[in-house]
């Protein structure tokens, strides 16, 4: 058996943990008999170094990142947690699973009522790193989105890059858009969704949530890796 190390960032918000827990109690039913951990690479304990070190002692470990792209805490946190063990791998993030614009179709539809409108705009509202490998991956998750809703879809991010999601609002505000939307590209509730929040959208998605598509993209990821 491999035992899935399921990393998340972390939160002080109640709402964002209780969210994430129950994302994981989602991938515990779907594959029984495996496994299932957290860790988190901030804010909450316990660390992913300290996991995978006392996991790997009785099992292969995977460590699927609850993340949804690349960046730093893939490629420093986690790589760091993984690497000085031989039956330890890591999976990818997220973001760029078709499903996952599936969910942010999902939590648009329910924004908007169901009812898109002439002169709609979706800014994709990500959290953001200067990771050139992120930005790709957030432009594949845009693409999967604009793919699924009738209306223009742009990228803001909340930190790191430009734009940033209110210059990217006003930004389809001065191309004509009469009703900007954000799509909150979060899973949870927290310091990052507050940000979306505070866009200055007309409107604004939930977080992905505790969705069971989301709970398939964890386990293909675990799968694969």
């Amino acid at each position: 058996m491999t035992t899935l190390v399921a990393c998340s960032h972390g939160t002080d918000s109640p709402a964002g943990r209780r969210t994430v827990e129950d994302i994981v109690d989602l991938v515990r039913a779907r594959i029984p008999g495996t496994r299932v951990v957290q860790a988190f690479v901030d804010v909450q304990e316990p660390a992913v170094p300290e996991v995978v070190e006392q996991e790997h002692l009785d099992d292969d470990v995977v460590v699927v990142p609850l993340l949804l792209s690349v960046g730093f805490h893939t490629a420093v946190d986690i790589a760091r947690a993984v690497r000085p063990y031989d039956g330890v791998r890591q999976g990818e993030p997220l973001g760029t699973h078709p499903l996952i614009a599936e969910v942010l179709r999902a939590r648009l539809r329910t924004a908007v009522h169901d009812r898109w409108l002439p002169g709609d705009h979706v800014v994709l509202a990500a959290a953001g790193s200067s990771n050139p490998a992120a930005v790709a991956d957030v432009t594949t998750a845009a693409a999967h989105l604009a793919d699924l809703i009738p209306v223009p879809v742009t990228i803001g991010y909340a930190s790191a890059i430009e734009p940033r999601i209110a210059d990217a609002v006003s930004f389809a505000r001065e191309r004509g858009a009469s009703r900007v939307i954000a799509a909150s590209h979060v899973l949870a509730p927290g310091y990052f969704a507050g940000l979306v929040e505070r866009s200055g959208a007309d409107l604004v998605s939930a977080p992905l949530g505790a969705d069971p598509r989301i709970a398939e993209v964890i386990v293909e990821r675990f799968r694969s890796a």
